[in-house]
């Protein structure tokens, strides 16, 4: 799962293909619940029409049966998310909504408000964390240990009520029955903020390694072989050490690494259309939410990027594999 869904966020058609094929194959179900988060978490407002035609994929298997089968269906949406402008600003919010410091006291006022209450704050507030974060609580998406039920119609009231177009709205509705995740929700949320720049832009990947028949990207703190590679660079990057050694307890250090990997290297995107809003959760999310300072997150950042060589060269002792440029 990991290889397919940063293949898409890199236009990798041909590994995003290899990808989906075999997870096709060996976990079936977990491929179509993947396409379906795929498409709200990495393309999301960039492309409504690409997120509605993944999300009717996730109808079934007879479904899929009638328009030519189950691989015929999966290769068409792969290629359709891999080729897609993308966009990250609802799982930049949804990590805002985790744990931005600016939104900790809300978090624990919010869980004890009943839902008319949560309604009332998301059709008021022109705070858009805050709004998404009440708008969470009235789903109590099951990431969330709330003392009450959630609902998903009130959630999806309000959402008309903001003025959401019946597209989107329909589309976000399925996604969200599909994946029970609340990204879903929160693309629709953003559809109402403010435009899209025309322009896409390219984010700044690090060099790229091959080691055997994977890119060294591939190998991230999700696959065994990635977290292990990652615990070594404490011993191979006498920077990481000293930062990590001065700013962290040792029982934190590789989650904190991980946090940093995936900005630096895992959730880049090639095709990334982006506007103001968008840019100002990548913002808070890359700086504020690491439980660190900005200035200390900015250090581990850089720190991360430069490390990029030196991790390929411990990925690939992990897996005993060459590097091939």
């Amino acid at each position: 799962m990991s290889l397919l869904q940063k293949a898409v966020r890199r236009g990798r058609l041909e590994l995003a293909l290899q990808a989906a094929s075999t997870l096709l194959e060996i976990a079936p179900d977990r491929f179509w619940r993947r396409a379906g988060v795929i498409a709200f978490e990495d393309i999301g407002v960039a492309d409504l029409p690409t997120a509605g035609i993944v999300t009717v994929a996730l109808e079934g298997k007879r479904f899929r049966q009638r328009l030519g089968g189950g691989w015929v269906v999966a290769a068409a949406i792969t290629t359709r998310m891999a080729i897609s402008p993308r966009n990250r600003a609802a799982d930049d919010l949804f990590c805002l909504l985790e744990s931005w410091p600016g939104l900790a006291d809300n978090r624990q006022r919010l869980e004890n408000l009943p839902i008319p209450r949560l309604r009332l704050i998301a059709l008021t507030t022109e705070h858009l964390p805050l709004r998404a974060l009440a708008l969470r609580m009235i789903f109590s998406d099951r990431r969330l240990d709330l003392p009450r039920r959630g609902s998903t119609d009130i959630g999806f009231d309000v959402l008309d009520e903001l003025g959401v177009a019946p597209t989107t709205f329909a589309v976000t509705r399925e996604g969200y029955r599909r994946t029970g995740e609340m990204l879903a929700p929160l693309v629709a949320l953003l559809t109402l903020e403010n435009g899209l720049r025309d322009k896409m832009q390219d984010d700044p990947l690090p060099p790229e390694t091959m080691i055997g028949p994977l890119p060294g990207w591939a190998l991230d703190i999700f696959t065994r072989e990635g977290r292990a590679a990652l615990a070594k660079i404490f011993q191979i990057d006498a920077g990481i050490r000293k930062w990590a050694t001065d700013a962290l307890p040792a029982a934190g250090r590789v989650e904190m690494l991980a946090q940093a990997l995936f900005r630096v290297e895992s959730g880049m995107c090639l095709q990334r259309q982006d506007g103001p809003t968008g840019e100002r959760l990548r913002e808070l999310m890359e700086r504020e939410c690491m439980g660190l300072s900005p200035d200390q997150a900015d250090e581990v950042l850089a720190l991360m990027r430069g490390a990029i060589p030196l991790l390929n060269t411990a990925r690939r002792n992990v897996l005993g594999g060459q590097s091939h440029a």
